[in-house]
């Protein structure tokens, strides 16, 4: 799915939480955000889904505004924080519920959460468990694959490497490419994480105050070069000048 942004601005109070007057993502890019804390990419992504009320401009997802239609609800999946889950469900209730919300029986929905086994490390799937007691990992599991269930065409996660551990963070990198390249779905990841973001993406979007300050292809890891020395540079500049 293709994502155009026209004259898109986001306040709260005087802060400028998103100010982005034209971007384009194309249909089956893997775009990466990436930006310091209020940078503005949870916002983004919130206007992206209709969760927040743009101030001006609109987002449009294969050309349809998504505040003024809800039929590209159908092929978006999306996670963004544990209030996309529902708590007094277990796992499975909760995959079973999406499925059933999507059309899908339960030998369709039990095929497909059984492709996440690795992913899932034997933590998540016929645990007796509600989600609300389950750890914040296995949380973030649960909605990611939850996101992932329906096939999307296009795929929207916030920070979904956050509390994970290494293993479960090396099979997400694999499961996000592989669902990339094998389905051609538009992906957009979030992470505060250089490595993992270079890793999957091939285009990254830096952002900061709400701007796009750069829009870099990340082809072989072009990206990588760039976004450390602007890292490092933010760094040295934000450190307090030391007295003699």
């Amino acid at each position: 799915m293709k994502i155009q942004i026209e004259q898109l601005r986001k306040c709260y109070g005087k802060k400028v939480a998103v100010n982005i007057s034209e971007y384009q993502i194309a249909e089956g890019e893997m775009l990466g955000l990436v930006g310091n804390n209020g940078a503005g990419k949870t916002t983004l992504f919130r206007l992206t889904l209709d969760l927040l009320k743009a101030d001006n401009g609109h987002v449009l997802i294969d050309g349809t505004d998504v505040s003024k239609d809800e039929s590209w609800k159908e092929t978006v999946g999306a996670y963004m924080d544990e209030s996309f889950l529902i708590d007094y469900l277990t796992p499975d209730e909760y995959f079973q519920f999406i499925g059933k919300a999507y059309g899908l029986d339960k030998a369709t929905v039990d095929e497909r959460v059984g492709r996440f086994d690795r992913f899932m490390n034997g933590e998540v799937k016929g645990q007796k468990t509600y989600i609300r007691n389950l750890s914040a990992g296995n949380k973030q599991k649960v909605g990611i694959i939850g996101a992932m269930l329906h096939n999307p065409s296009l795929l929207i996660l916030d920070e979904p490497f956050n509390f994970l551990d290494p293993t479960s963070q090396s099979a997400l990198k694999f499961l996000l490419k592989e669902y990339n390249q094998t389905t051609g779905a538009t992906v957009l990841v979030s992470s505060h994480n250089l490595l993992h973001t270079i890793e999957i993406s091939s285009r990254v979007a830096l952002l900061e105050h709400g701007v796009i300050i750069r829009d870099l292809p990340n082809g072989n890891r072009a990206a990588e070069k760039e976004l450390e020395s602007y890292f490092e540079w933010k760094e040295e500049a934000d450190e307090p000048e030391k007295e003699n």
